[in-house]
């Protein structure tokens, strides 16, 4: 099973508290809808109160400039089913690469935590503005467990969620494939992964994930193997501006939609 504990911590929180905080930051200036999804300028949040109604939590947040060759942490959230989004596990409940110093958690907004996010460090050494090619991640070798967990994961359908500078962005683990002259299906894991990204003046705008179809392997077939993760990233300029970065978030506001364009780009 991909589940833990840790998903099923309950945060409580007091209605009265977060209704001021949501005034708090209404009265704070914001005036756009479009400032008010982002994750990088204010992201709104939902989440269950112990009372059992709803709240949207606004929380703000500064731009963040980088210098050139800088460093950018990128944060892995959780794994899913694609056709069920409500239902979520840990990244790492999935074997992936995980970094060399051990995982460290990142500390949550309210917003966040609401939300049920648990953002944790990952392997990707991503530089601002400096592409990347055929980076290695790791060389990991898979037990039969691993690979039955990876199996499971591509044959559900799963996707994973990350965070680059606060922007998500979705991806799928694997693909299946069924035989024409027979029911059977196929399981390929995806190893290698395409970030584009995009900047304005010194602030990361855009992030976007594909898979590369020709790099895959077969897991079929549950038994040990040695796999090779790697990743490239790409840079380009934009003239969409910090202000308007989560722009393209608000036009499609559920999780299929976002994956149904990723799908349809590899």
């Amino acid at each position: 099973s991909l589940q833990d504990n840790d998903d099923h911590i309950l945060y409580k929180h007091d209605a009265e508290a977060v209704v001021a905080v949501c005034q708090r930051r209404s009265q704070s200036g914001l005036s756009s809808w479009s400032a008010m999804l982002a994750r990088g300028s204010c992201h709104i949040r939902k989440g269950l109160l112990t009372i059992l109604i709803s709240a949207l939590v606004i929380v703000g947040c500064d731009a963040r400039e980088f210098k050139q060759g800088q460093s950018i942490p990128v944060y892995a959230n959780r794994v899913g089913p694609y056709h069920n989004p409500t239902e979520t596990y840990q990244f790492y409940n999935l074997p992936f690469c995980q970094p060399s110093g051990g995982k460290e958690y990142k500390l949550l907004d309210l917003g966040e935590v609401l939300e049920g996010d648990r953002l944790v460090n990952t392997p990707y050494d991503m530089k601002f503005r400096e592409d990347r090619d055929n980076q290695v991640l790791c060389k990991k070798k898979l037990s039969q467990k691993d690979v039955q967990a990876f199996r499971d994961a591509v044959k559900g359908d799963y996707y994973f969620q990350m965070y680059l500078d606060d922007l998500p962005v979705w991806g799928f683990i694997g693909k299946v494939e069924k035989r024409e002259s027979s029911k059977d299906e196929r399981y390929f894991l995806f190893t290698h992964f395409h970030y584009d990204l995009s900047y304005n003046k010194n602030n990361v705008i855009e992030v976007d994930v594909s898979s590369d179809p020709l790099r895959t392997v077969d897991i079929t077939s549950a038994s040990e193997m040695e796999v090779e993760f790697s990743y490239s990233v790409k840079w380009r300029e934009t003239k969409v501006t910090f202000e308007h970065r989560m722009d393209r978030y608000a036009r499609y506001s559920f999780l299929k939609e976002h994956l149904e364009i990723h799908w349809f780009s590899i």
